[in-house]
């Protein structure tokens, strides 16, 4: 499956869009079954769900985040919170030079905290960004999607990703999430002690579960949600 945009210049001065959309995911660990790309891959499935069905310029993903609770395991990768808003902050300047003056971050990892203060503060002076999914739009998408598990159960690398990619990537999802269910309890101090201090495996969540079928449904889902984010940004 091809994750990257592919639109020329010429298409994009023709469509004329006024709204851009951001993939931004992470480079963490899944589990033995799922990629260290797979907030990347979900954050770009559901970018290009969304670039099918509205009038939005869609842009190459941000592939690595803010993963630092994760970095017990081997091949994480992170960047500053920092690093993370200054990007963000130089592509909504660029784009803005190029005539588009909305943004739509798509945000594969819950641990990218900061983008929800860089949507704040972006939206000051009257509304130009949005973070999508929201919290209800993921919520609508669970119960649309027929899923078991619940949004605080199944954290990482359970049910919701991994009937994504078994539905949108099935080649990404490897042998074995059959069997790696497990319950991370409350985590009350994850951000002080990590993901490791409540999974060995890095899996907190239930991939049994996991159907490609209910991966389409979360998808479609979370594409009618997005026109509530267009119309929130007067477009």
């Amino acid at each position: 499956m091809n994750l990257l945009p592919t639109a020329t210049s010429t298409d994009i001065r023709e469509q004329q869009p006024r709204v851009a959309v951001l993939p931004v995911g992470s480079f963490e660990q899944h589990g033995h079954y799922l990629p260290l790309v797979t907030d990347t891959a979900i954050a770009c499935i559901i970018g290009k769900e969304i670039a099918d069905s509205y009038p939005v310029q869609l842009l190459p993903p941000v592939t690595i985040a803010c993963s630092h609770e994760h970095e017990a395991w081997p091949g994480t990768v992170s960047i500053s919170a920092r690093t993370l808003v200054a990007v963000i902050e130089d592509v909504r300047s660029s784009l803005l030079r190029s005539g588009i003056p909305k943004l739509v971050i798509v945000n594969g990892h819950g641990g990218n905290y900061v983008l929800s203060n860089v949507v704040q503060e972006a939206n000051v002076d009257g509304p130009c960004v949005s973070l999508f999914p929201l919290s209800s739009d993921w919520q609508r998408a669970r119960d649309d999607g027929g899923l078991v598990s619940d949004k605080h159960g199944d954290m990482h690398a359970g049910e919701i990703e991994t009937s994504i990619l078994l539905h949108a990537a099935p080649d990404l999802v490897r042998e074995g999430y059959e069997d790696a269910d497990h319950d991370g309890g409350a985590r009350q101090f994850l951000l002080t002690r990590g993901m490791s201090a409540y999974t060995e495996s890095g899996v907190i969540g239930y991939p049994s579960y996991a159907t490609a079928e209910k991966g389409k449904a979360v998808l479609e889902s979370l594409r009618l949600s997005f026109s509530a984010h267009l119309d929130a940004l007067a477009e």
